[in-house]
């Protein structure tokens, strides 16, 4: 949002209260303000707007999928998004992974005094789209105002449900030998753009976070009546982390190829330059998929039917376990560009703090 409109809309008195202060979390009249003038209008719906503790609703029929998360990235604001579409979008893609459909959120602001009343409010914006874009509703929350170098801005954490309106069990230890692993894009964008507003870098072209819901994609798969086996978004740790967790949980192999997994130049140039492997770099809109090989196409044609999902491929399959054989262990085994074979293996330490 352009600063010029902020003054004209943010329904907070700049002229009295142009910065967060320890007033704003301290469950008085200038709390009740700030929920009432700036989080309620932008939230509204039926059940926010009871002002209760929490929020109260009929449950759909089927199972419920109940996820949380936090989010601390640095800085605030990138290219693609920022802390506040990162909440909602990644706890809307938890859900989505387990193959439910999400359906209220709860947000917590944890903001440090002295933080311009214009980013939260920017932030309580992008939430609101986000949200309307994802098609849940936040319906009920907290606000806590932290001391001057306590918070480093602002951190948020979000809590979501949904409902699982199908049969099918979604996890690592569903996955069976021979399926296909299929990703949805491109990888490695979301923690480039974070890196280059960090560290001041610039690139010919704007690396944008690929920040982005991705329940609709993962419900028309379910709606299709694919075997879906699992699933899993890719964030922090990136593909590789997310691999070497299903092939852990499947006790599996997971043989891909580094040929099949599509990483735009720009990001690539950018992680040789920084020294980083793009198969560990955070994504916010990217995910696996395993299923029987014979449904690959299927999922495939799906999948590129959203913008999000463009540059979807298959990049490997699911081989067999053999205790016997160190090599056959449950791992992930990649085929580099030249022919031979390596172990990807989680990262040992943390490649990009503060990513989301």
């Amino acid at each position: 949002m352009p600063d010029g409109d902020f003054s004209l809309n943010c329904p907070i008195p700049l002229s009295d209260y142009p910065h967060v202060l320890l007033a704003h979390g301290g469950g008085g009249r200038l709390m009740n303000d700030l929920i009432e003038r700036m989080f309620g209008p932008a939230f509204a719906n039926p059940l926010l707007d009871e002002r209760h503790d929490g929020a109260v609703f009929s449950a759909p029929q089927g199972r419920l999928a109940f996820t949380t998360d936090s989010y601390v990235v640095h800085p605030l604001f990138f290219p693609g998004g920022d802390i506040g579409i990162l909440a909602v979008n990644g706890t809307v893609n938890d859900l989505a992974m387990c193959g439910a459909r999400p359906l209220h959120l709860a947000a917590a602001f944890i903001i440090e005094e002295g933080l311009p009343m214009e980013t939260l409010w920017r932030v309580t914006e992008s939430m609101r789209k986000a949200a309307r874009e994802a098609g849940v509703a936040i319906v009920t929350g907290d606000t806590k105002v932290v001391d001057r170098g306590k918070g480093d801005g602002l951190f948020v954490t979000t809590a979501g449900i949904g409902v699982v309106e199908h049969g099918l069990k979604i996890a690592p230890g569903s996955v069976r030998e021979g399926d296909a692993v299929v990703l949805s894009g491109d990888i490695g964008r979301h923690g480039m753009a974070v890196m280059a507003v960090r560290e001041g870098l610039s690139f010919e072209s704007a690396i944008e976070s690929d920040c982005a819901p991705l329940a609709a994609v993962t419900g028309a798969l379910v709606s299709d009546g694919l075997s879906l086996h699992c699933l899993r978004d890719l964030t922090r740790g990136g593909l590789a982390s997310a691999l070497v967790e299903i092939a852990q949980g499947a006790r599996l192999r997971v043989n891909v190829r580094e040929t099949a997994v599509p990483v735009r130049e720009d990001v690539r140039a950018a992680c040789e330059i920084l020294g980083l492997d793009p198969l560990y770099v955070a994504n916010e809109g990217r995910f696996v998929c395993f299923l029987p090989a014979a449904e690959a196409d299927r999922a495939l044609s799906i999948i590129r039917g959203f913008p999000v999902g463009k540059g979807a491929a298959v990049i490997g399959h699911v081989a067999a376990a053999n205790s016997d054989s160190p090599k056959m262990t449950p791992c992930v085994i990649m085929t580099t560009a030249v022919g031979t074979e390596r172990i990807v293996d989680m990262f040992s330490g943390e490649q990009l703090p503060r990513i989301c």
